[in-house]
């Protein structure tokens, strides 16, 4: 198997496409956010072997959003040179996914594979409770993924997967963490993997699994202020991850792209829980 290091790749997450046509979300067309970083990434010194995105693929999660999300990252793609791959997140429904992206019979199984790159073995996860924001890891995917670790890649392993395991800054932002993080944990305990890639919170926020590097990386389509504890502050800000692997290890290079990062709303949750 070939090997190459060091290993460059991108991680974004957190994109929420829609179709065009619909009202954009905070009045920004995600799609246009989706192109600015694909067309910063192509003006890298060094050109990376791959983009993932962990999850929240599309914001509403019809079919008419995956349809055009497919039509988009086909473009993006073919402009980028190299390929892109994609995990669901709590936005996202398997069913018009499968029907709409990956053009086949629709279905509510869960969606979660592996790929290898320069020696390199990445593994995609679905961490979707189906109908609610929650994440957790099924029994089906952690018996999958022991056995699929049981054969050491050359370069490692890395899992990107959608609702992070690092503690946050606040109570509230810890709430919206993957709910069984040490069946995770115990699977990949004496493996080969190097490190875990994240979204859903909306902001870089970096720690260790039982010694293993965990990232979460900013939201593409909008990010979220890290110090709040009792408001959700939506930042009109856009970012990813520029991952390298060098020497059996994992590091992680947060980017932001330019941007006024103006305060887009303010959500009291505190008052919400109250009035629930």
């Amino acid at each position: 198997m070939t090997t190459r290091e060091p290993i460059f790749f991108i991680h974004l997450t957190d994109i929420h496409i829609s179709a065009p046509g619909k009202k954009p979300l905070f009045g920004l067309e995600m799609s246009d956010k989706l192109r600015a970083a694909c067309a910063e990434i192509r003006t890298l010194e060094v050109k990376p072997s791959f983009v993932v995105i962990s999850g929240d693929l599309t914001h509403d999660g019809n079919l008419e959003d995956y349809r055009f999300l497919k039509k988009l990252l086909d473009e993006e793609e073919a402009l980028l040179g190299i390929p892109i791959h994609v995990s669901l997140g709590n936005h996202d429904f398997r069913e018009p996914f499968r029907e709409g992206y990956l053009e086949e019979e629709p279905s509510n199984e869960s969606y979660y594979y592996s790929f290898m790159a320069d020696g390199l073995r990445i593994v995609m996860l679905n961490t979707q409770v189906p109908g609610t924001h929650d994440g957790r890891l099924d029994d089906v995917q952690l018996a999958w993924l022991k056995q699929l670790l049981v054969e050491p890649a050359p370069s490692g392993t890395i899992i990107v997967h959608h609702h992070p395991v690092v503690k946050t800054p606040t109570v509230m932002m810890d709430d919206h963490l993957l709910k069984n993080p040490q069946d995770l944990a115990s699977v990949i305990e004496g493996s080969d993997v190097i490190g875990l890639l994240s979204g859903h919170i909306h902001y870089h926020n970096v720690g260790t699994l039982n010694g293993i590097l965990c990232a979460a990386a900013d939201g593409l389509a909008f990010g979220l202020d890290p110090s709040a504890s009792t408001n959700m502050r939506f930042i009109d800000r856009s970012g990813y991850n520029l991952i390298m692997v060098k020497n059996g290890q994992m590091s992680v290079q947060p980017m932001t792209l330019p941007g006024e990062q103006r305060l887009l709303y303010e959500l009291n949750v505190t008052k919400i829980h109250a009035e629930a």
